[in-house]
């Protein structure tokens, strides 16, 4: 099997070096690109399985790219893990309401992005069942990859689509936010992962779904779970 490739788009020569070893001993072959138009033209014109994608970047930065990316249909597939300096939340949100798959705050260990990393990839490759669920003027094609409302797409994250349908998959049953992190993510709980980080792709997933929004319960105290009946 060929060694899946992941764009390195940093500019710190340092994170460079440390993230690139790091995926070449976990099997992975690594891309650099030290400048925001750099990356983005590799990205357009590499195959690239994923993307490492810093915000603060010399030329584009990394919320145009990742913009950019989305709104393109030959690169919109990529999984995109942001590199964001802690503490920045907003840039957070918007990276995410952009449509990337997750983000990872600096310093960061290379054992939390490699897990992070595998998370991913794991839901992308892993095959739906085919199955085809319906609820209200929402439509979940399994087998397609999509979903619908009064028969439109919804432009969803790839983790925004694993949320909706895990919760579609459990008919109705509250799940805890770490339970969430473990099925979606796939996280070691060995990792101090924040469970905002579902809340934070909940509340994106629920602008997107409109007036189905409701149908996504938060259960005070526990986490959430999906209304079939409203």
């Amino acid at each position: 099997m060929a060694k899946e490739k992941v764009l390195i788009v940093e500019d710190e020569k340092n994170i460079v070096e440390l993230v690139k070893f790091n995926l070449e001993e976990a099997g992975f072959t690594p891309l650099v690109a030290t400048k925001g138009d750099e990356g983005l033209e590799m990205a357009r014109q590499k195959k690239i399985d994923m993307i490492l994608l810093d915000l603060m970047l010399p030329g584009i930065g990394g919320l145009e790219i990742c913009k950019i990316l989305r709104s393109d249909p030959k690169t919109r597939h990529i999984p995109i893990i942001m590199l964001t300096a802690r503490g920045a939340e907003s840039d957070r949100v918007i990276g995410l309401e952009l449509g990337a798959d997750d983000y990872i705050a600096k310093p960061f260990s290379p054992r939390e992005l490699i897990a992070r990393m595998k998370a991913v990839l794991r839901r992308i490759h892993q095959k739906d069942e085919g199955e085809t669920i319906k609820i209200g003027v929402l439509r979940m094609d399994m087998a397609k990859h999509v979903v619908t409302l009064k028969d439109k797409p919804v432009e969803l994250s790839s983790k925004e689509y694993d949320l909706l349908k895990i919760l579609l998959e459990v008919k109705g049953r509250v799940l805890s936010r770490d339970v969430l992190l473990d099925r979606v993510w796939g996280y070691d709980q060995s990792l101090n992962i924040e469970t905002r980080t579902v809340d934070m792709h909940i509340g994106q997933l629920r602008k997107k779904l409109k007036t189905e929004a409701f149908r996504i319960v938060t259960v005070k105290n526990v986490g959430y779970r999906f209304d079939f009946d409203g």
